[in-house]
């Protein structure tokens, strides 16, 4: 998302060129076929007027996941040169925009925002609601559209998912499966069925929410669902959970990083876990502690999780990663409603030792496919 929005960005401020070039670099370049970068930079320019080049083994010095683009003259004159960075959750930003310098709202941590809830006697969406314009509820409706429209696509699709690897869809098989079960595997079954038909619509090129990133796009989806049906509630009341997973992923991004490339899977995943636990805890009547907790939780037992995508598609072991997350934050908002509330680690905190672990993590574990179960899987096709 973030390098197609790049190429219409730089297209749009050359429409006379007559070519041009983007060059890839790092993270973005080594799994860059395998997640369909090129694919969605082309889109943006007519057919014979762009060149991609791949530079795998050079990284740009603000982001693992940089880019060039150039432009040139139909005198083969280069007019135009724009070095820019896709961050995560399809955000961008170059040298004159760095993003994380700027402040989540008015308050920069969970701790300050929960401090400020209490004094007010507000929850954490009508703290959003106080902070954003009245066009965020249009926006986060479109959102809770678009979830549910992609998982209703993947429950119905059947086939095998787009690459090398020959992967099989499942949710279409789990969603039956959990139809027909007892009590004691409809639960796992649905949550599983859902995200991962999310997560195989990512995987097709499909239309998705970035939650907070595509590789972890069914994790929210697929918890709100499910406590929706459980619970009937209605659509404004997971809207505004909505808001509040959008809040506990904004902290994430702003004070450590969403990008697998900078903090590995934990990043992802790990984020897409604490929001959904976060937002399925409001959903079930839980305090703003008890909400805060559920989040801290679900990002903690994601700590150190390693970014090491198979073939460098969102696919082996992203997909499956979706679905057990899914249920571990469903697990963390059941074990947070039935405390108080308290706990010794704060969400902060593990903010910060997810950034901490992320920057300590060998740089073939974040994003690279050099490492983990993407070399595993190499090797055994070298093999062969």
């Amino acid at each position: 998302m973030g390098p197609r929005l790049a190429a219409e960005m730089f297209r749009g401020r050359n429409p006379d060129a007559a070519k041009f070039v983007v060059s890839l670099y790092g993270s973005l370049a080594a799994t860059g076929r395998g997640h369909l970068t090129d694919d969605a930079i082309k889109s943006v320019f007519e057919p014979g007027t762009l060149e991609v080049i791949w530079i795998p083994n050079q990284t740009l010095p603000l982001h693992p996941n940089g880019m060039v683009f150039e432009a040139f003259s139909y005198s083969g004159k280069s007019f135009e040169k724009w070095e820019v960075y896709s961050i995560g959750g399809g955000a961008l930003m170059d040298h004159k925009y760095l993003p994380q310098s700027e402040k989540v709202y008015s308050n920069e941590t969970m701790k300050d925002i929960m401090v400020y809830c209490d004094s007010k006697g507000i929850s954490f969406w009508e703290y959003v609601k106080q902070c954003e314009s009245t066009n965020v509820w249009e926006h986060l409706r479109l959102v809770w559209v678009k979830m549910q429209q992609s998982i209703d696509r993947g429950l119905h699709a059947e086939g095998v998912l787009p690459g090398s690897l020959g992967l099989s869809r499942k949710s279409w098989s789990f969603y039956r499966k959990a139809t027909l079960s007892g009590d004691h595997f409809r639960k796992p079954g649905f949550l599983s069925a859902y995200a991962l038909a999310v997560s195989e619509e990512n995987a097709s090129g499909g239309e998705i929410v970035t939650a907070p990133t595509c590789g972890s796009c069914g994790v929210v989806p697929a918890v709100l669902k499910y406590v929706k049906g459980q619970l009937n509630c209605s659509d404004e009341a997971v809207v505004h959970a909505i808001a509040t997973a959008g809040l506990i992923g904004l902290l994430a991004k702003h004070n450590a990083s969403i990008s697998g490339a900078v903090v590995g899977c934990q990043g992802e995943i790990g984020v897409a876990c604490a929001m959904a636990a976060g937002a399925a805890t409001q959903l079930m009547g839980g305090t703003n502690r008890q909400i805060e907790y559920a989040a801290e939780m679900g990002l903690e037992h994601h700590l150190g999780l390693t970014c090491d995508p198979v073939a460098g598609l969102v696919q082996i072991p992203c997909i499956e990663r979706n679905a057990f997350a899914a249920m571990q934050a469903l697990a963390c908002a059941d074990y947070a409603l039935f405390t108080d509330g308290d706990h010794h680690i704060t969400y902060d905190e593990v903010v910060s030792v997810m950034k901490e672990t992320g920057h300590a993590l060998p740089s073939l574990y974040r994003e690279t496919s050099n490492g983990g179960l993407a070399a595993i899987h190499r090797n055994r096709i070298s093999k062969i």
